[in-house]
């Protein structure tokens, strides 16, 4: 149809999606004046918000009332679910259409708030376009979509975690995935197997709590609490009361097994599970199994075009700057950004499956894109000498960036004669580590193994970096002299030496 946006065509830069990811790179993107073409299968915005979670409410946090001002920048810290803008009549979106009976927004108003960011921003998507295939030429690629050819320089996949995954075990096939779950009331006295003790698995469990006669949650390994890990990337908190009900002898049980197969039978099925870390095997007769087992990203034909990947082929292997590792011009945006480990310091992943991570990577790599592929580099601040200190410590304190993608993200300033000290913003991590660059400083907040959290440097001087980790504080407030004082120490030689 002519009136529908991006017809096929050529564009600089293609994004493919139209979740939470997409709608960030292609709103970051036309703040720096990269034109761009976005395609989405779907008919509106949203992603798999339009479908999950099965029982409604997230498991990111919207806080109506924070300890710092509702309408700054610092306030996105507390709200986990909105993207990002400078215009304040966009911001916060969820926060407004949110109920607030809750600080975890229900699906329906986490979709509600997506649709608003992309209608108050401008974004343009052309909906109902399904990428089919891809493949390369002189000048890019060539993405073969339902309604025709796109040729672009770069191109963004910002597909999600949204293709139900099962691990290869017997008898798999039989057996629905967390996306096929029925509604509550059809579990009622009915015993229910779920394979997996994650999010999703504790998110069905906590949803069938009263309903199931019994809940049985399966995997090899012990379960893994965010109260415990210090990470996101563990079931969390609010969905715990099963297994509070199986610590306690409530009835229903978390066994840590492998499952060996899964047998239809006339009643239901039998599930044959090998203990693992000295527990016992077990044949369990249920009435029904769930495999909520995750999912991967929906990577299309890119695998045989070189794009590698990890985690069982269900991520795609990429740069800190979310780049490809093997396939140069290939990006990724939203959840699947979780490809770029980072430096996982302490064994902590990133927040980067999530929308309160991966939204500062969207921000980032459009910057990125801009300056690397199409020389757009907008002036980057410079500070003060006196100011440095000050600058640091409330980033430490405040910057939402480096609190939501802890060990993930830095806010680095540069050093230099001809320059001066140029804040470059926020950057990867692992690349400012990695990389060759000028004297700077990077800071990072950080969580250690017995949860003590507190800001790092990261100082870089004729190429070496070097650490140095600044006392904790009980209110996570790092202004005061002790912090200040510790700074000036470690920047003494870059703020009064000469620079190269």
């Amino acid at each position: 149809m002519t009136d529908r946006a991006f017809p096929p065509g050529s564009y600089p830069v293609v994004v493919i999606g139209s979740g939470p990811g997409g709608l960030q790179v292609s709103h970051d993107l036309t703040r720096l004046g990269v034109r761009h073409a976005v395609l989405s299968a779907d008919d509106a915005p949203g992603g798999m918000f339009q479908h999950y979670p099965v029982f409604q409410r997230l498991v990111t946090w919207t806080k109506r009332q924070a300890p710092v001002a509702p309408d700054s920048d610092a306030y996105e810290r507390y709200d986990w679910n909105s993207l990002l803008a400078d215009n304040p009549a966009h911001r916060f979106v969820v926060r407004e259409v949110m109920a607030h009976d809750s600080y975890f927004p229900t699906r329906a108003e986490m979709e509600r708030g997506l649709a608003i960011f992309a209608e108050r921003t401008g974004i343009v998507v052309r909906y109902g376009t399904r990428w089919l295939s891809t493949r390369r030429d002189d000048d890019g690629f060539v993405l073969t979509t339902s309604d025709g050819e796109y040729r672009c320089i770069v191109a963004i996949f910002a597909v999600g975690m949204s293709r139900p995954w099962k691990p290869t075990i017997d008898g798999m096939d039989a057996v629905p995935h967390y996306v096929d779950v029925r509604p509550p009331a059809e579990y009622d006295g009915r015993r229910v197997l779920l394979i997996g003790k994650r999010n999703s698995g504790f998110e069905l469990a906590d949803g069938l709590l009263t309903h199931a006669r019994q809940i049985i949650l399966v995997s090899p390994r012990p379960a893994r609490i965010s109260v415990r890990t210090h990470s996101t990337a563990a079931a969390r908190a609010r969905y715990l009361q099963p297994y509070e009900d199986h610590v306690l002898g409530g009835g229903n049980v978390v066994l840590d097994a492998s499952i060996e197969r899964v047998e239809q039978t006339a009643a239901g099925f039998r599930v044959h599970t090998r203990g693992t870390a000295g527990a016992h095997d077990l044949v369990l007769d249920v009435d029904d199994v769930i495999a909520a087992t995750g999912f991967s990203a929906p990577l299309g034909d890119l695998p045989d075009l070189g794009v590698a990947t990890f985690y069982q082929h269900r991520l795609p292997a990429l740069t800190p700057q979310w780049e490809s590792a093997t396939v140069p011009g290939i990006y990724f945006a939203g959840s699947a950004t979780q490809g770029a480990v980072g430096l996982k310091k302490y064994g902590i992943p990133s927040n980067s499956a999530a929308v309160h991570g991966f939204r500062y990577n969207a921000r980032v790599l459009a910057r990125h894109l801009a300056a690397t592929h199409f020389g757009i580099r907008p002036p980057a601040p410079t500070v003060a000498p006196g100011d440095v200190v000050d600058r640091l410590v409330g980033w430490a304190t405040y910057a939402p960036d480096l609190w939501n993608q802890q060990s993930y993200l830095a806010r680095v300033l540069e050093f230099s004669d001809r320059h001066g000290v140029v804040d470059r913003g926020a950057v990867p991590l692992a690349h400012f580590v990695d990389a060759a660059g000028p004297d700077a400083v990077a800071v990072a907040i950080e969580t250690d193994a017995t949860g003590d959290i507190h800001p790092v440097l990261y100082l870089r001087r004729s190429g070496a970096v070097t650490e140095q980790m600044l006392e904790s504080d009980p209110l996570h407030d790092f202004t005061g002299e002790r912090s200040r004082a510790h700074v000036r120490g470690v920047l003494a030689d870059d703020l009064d030496g000469p620079r190269p």
